[in-house]
């Protein structure tokens, strides 16, 4: 577990811009079994979710159309939500960063970390406004 004065600045990049930060399992099977969308980061410390997840996540939300919920759980600090949060992403292995579109509580889009590692921001952002504009 990673101490919290170390992750905090990384929390604050998605909760800064009105991403909510699920903590346990019950948040988030009760956030995602609400209706419309729902969009979910699980966050990382690793450098792909600084220079690439964090920052996509935070520019598509600026487009136009985009979830209805915003939410985040944190790999390696909030293991009870992270576990619940990737229940709901199967049949995908796990995978930190990720971000995953749900409508109606069903996964509907879903970036591994391989779709995000090495990829700019601005890419990745792109792929999920495409998935806003269709779902959203």
């Amino acid at each position: 577990m990673y101490p919290p004065e170390l992750v905090k600045p990384m929390r604050e990049d998605l909760t800064n811009v009105g991403f909510t930060e699920l903590f346990n399992a019950e948040e988030v099977n009760n956030a995602l079994s609400k209706s419309g969308t729902t969009l979910v980061v699980v966050n990382s410390v690793c450098g792909c979710a600084a220079a690439n997840a964090r920052p996509a996540a935070v520019m598509s939300v600026q487009n136009d159309k985009k979830p209805d919920q915003l939410l985040t759980v944190f790999a390696g600090v909030d293991r009870e939500a992270v576990d619940a949060a990737r229940a709901h992403m199967i049949p995908f292995p796990p995978s930190s960063p990720s971000i995953a579109l749900f409508k109606d509580g069903e996964l509907v889009h879903m970036l591994e970390r391989h779709h995000i590692e090495g990829r700019p921001a601005e890419m990745i952002a792109e792929n999920l406004i495409d998935a806003y504009n269709e779902v959203c």
